[in-house]
């Protein structure tokens, strides 16, 4: 008889945790003892910071291990309390599945996999916009339908992405831009039309998305993706798609994602030349890695003064053609096509693409150990909580619940207390966050010199404006916030913003009066051409709200 091993179907992290029970079991690892420095760990498993950290915690919250802070983490005693689940951990110890190191490509060719129940379909070509993809061996209608993709920047690239994502059926898309559309724009940007000047980039984009196939859910948002977005929204997320001009956007991006463990697919353009990469948490290096030491530095030198970074991510523009951004827009659009079948990707690697000499390479970047977005959060409390009623005191009080009384919240954007001129010494009492401050509002009415800003980005219970609002100090709509006692974390989601933050209903012919898009953007009545129906996206977008 064949001896077959059962498969193993244990993450990483699972598996790590069972080595690390293991020495536990065995002696290794005496109570009392520290365990090593997580450097060294990270060594010895072959695995990254986020997963040892993700192991660390299952240790943990089992009673295996207790951290002390500022020292490590240190061994318990077993006994009956924790022995049957050390013992259920370990099990995995012995059987680790097989995955090629982060920083090391697959070994062989990589095997585009069939999907195992597809059952034999013959499509009416005819009436069916998709039915040519039911050829494909590995395509998955369902999951191509059902799912959702972040597609954030709608400009050249943008418009590329979104226009092929239509075009493949993809169910549910939500683009958020923060600019306008210009003249220069219509050379590049497939979507856009003379009519639509000085309108909103999402806006359009995504009513011509609906235009293209009105079998696809949009929903759009005209902001900045890195402080109006919450992070419940990408926590919800198949696939997130950077379209972007600058680092400061995709570092943000980079960050949300990490923290919530969603693959993003990042692609840049000029001129000619064009790249698109991969970055998946706890598979090799994120954006933050492939930056030089001389970039970042670049980045803390823009940070010095808060007001003017802000002022700098609107500056300069990138000189593209139509054609690099339909190549790499493709490229794009495509690899998240193979995240939403879980096909092969190549995370942590880059593809250049020259188009001047028709020459393209893939290279592998290097991941930093001390890598500063190298955080996934943790298990995630869903509040019946809105960012416009519930107040600083309010979630103060749920964290100090969980957590005791040292509990602090953490904010993800400054908050801007007070401006103060060096000059006169007039204060101004600001409290907004400093999304809201701009550069010009920093200066002096009097002297006209730049103030010095009073900042903040954590609340301890003492501050005078507990009774704020979190909407009014900069939280967006559900948004997931942090709150530690020094020891650990806690992650509260407001996630009473879900219906009218996340809904996919915009620009829908016909709503249900109980609809989460009823008050929202719809597209006005359609007109009739000879008995045909047009929709007004195909020109002006008129909307109502």
């Amino acid at each position: 008889m064949i001896k077959i091993q059962p498969v193993s179907h244990q993450t990483l992290a699972e598996t790590a945790a069972a080595k690390l029970t293991a020495s536990l079991l065995d002696g290794s690892l005496p109570p009392g003892t520290q365990l090593p420095p997580e450097r060294e760990l990270i060594n010895q498993l072959g695995i990254s910071r986020a997963t040892l950290r993700e192991a660390l915690k299952s240790l943990e919250e089992n009673r295996l291990i207790e951290a002390r802070p500022g020292v490590g983490w240190f061994a318990l005693a077993m006994d009956e309390s924790n022995m049957t689940q050390a013992k259920e951990m370990a099990r995995g110890a012995a059987t680790p599945p097989q995955r090629p190191a982060a920083n090391e490509p697959p070994t062989g060719p990589l095997r585009i996999p069939i999907a195992p129940e597809k059952p034999i379909h013959i499509p009416n070509l005819k009436k069916d916009r998709l039915g040519t993809f039911e050829f494909i061996s590995w395509w998955e209608r369902e999951k191509v339908t059902q799912a959702k993709v972040l597609v954030i920047g709608a400009g050249a690239l943008g418009n590329e992405v979104i226009k092929n994502l239509s075009l493949m059926g993809v169910g549910n898309l939500f683009i958020v831009d923060f600019d306008k559309i210009e003249a220069a724009n219509l050379s590049r940007s497939v979507l856009f039309r003379e009519t639509d000047n000085n309108r909103s980039k999402a806006e359009v984009a995504a009513a011509r998305s609906k235009a293209i196939n009105p079998q696809v859910h949009v929903q759009y948002m005209n902001g900045d993706v890195t402080t109006q977005l919450g992070l419940g929204v990408i926590r919800r997320m198949d696939a997130v798609i950077g379209c972007l001009d600058n680092r400061e956007a995709r570092l943000a991006v980079n960050r949300f994602c990490y923290w919530m463990n969603k693959p993003w697919v990042d692609g840049a353009i000029q001129e000619l030349l064009g790249l698109v990469r991969v970055f998946k948490p706890g598979h090799g290096a994120c954006y933050e890695c492939t930056l030089t030491e001389q970039a970042l530095r670049d980045l803390s030198m823009r940070y010095s003064c808060p007001l003017l970074a802000r002022q700098n991510i609107l500056l300069g523009k990138v000189p593209t053609t139509p054609t690099i951004a339909s190549i790499i827009g493709a490229m794009q659009s495509q690899e998240a096509l193979k995240l939403i079948h879980d096909l092969p990707t190549e995370p942590g690697k880059v593809t250049h693409f020259n188009g001047m000499t028709n020459d393209m390479h893939t290279t592998a970047y290097s991941p930093r150990e001390d890598c500063e977005s190298h955080w996934t959060y943790g298990e995630v409390t869903e509040l019946p909580a809105r960012a416009e009623r519930t107040t600083l005191a309010d979630l103060l009080r749920i964290a100090r619940a969980d957590l005791g009384p040292d509990a602090l919240i953490e904010l993800d954007q400054e908050l801007v207390i007070s401006l103060e001129c060096p000059n006169c010494h007039t204060v101004e009492e600001t409290l907004k966050p400093l999304s809201e401050v701009s550069f010009e509002a920093g200066h002096c009415p009097t002297c006209g010199i730049l103030r010095e800003s009073t900042l903040t980005h954590v609340i301890t219970g003492q501050e005078k404006f507990l009774h704020r609002t979190l909407a009014s100090v900069g939280v967006p709509p559900l948004h997931i916030l942090r709150a530690n006692n020094g020891v650990q974390y806690r992650f509260y989601e407001l996630t009473g913003d879900l219906p009218e933050a996340l809904h996919f209903r915009h620009f829908e012919q016909t709503a249900d009066a109980a609809s989460p898009a009823r008050g929202r953007v719809r597209l006005k009545g359609e007109v009739k051409v000879k008995g045909v129906k047009i929709n007004p996206a195909r020109g002006r977008v008129k909307l109502r709200g």
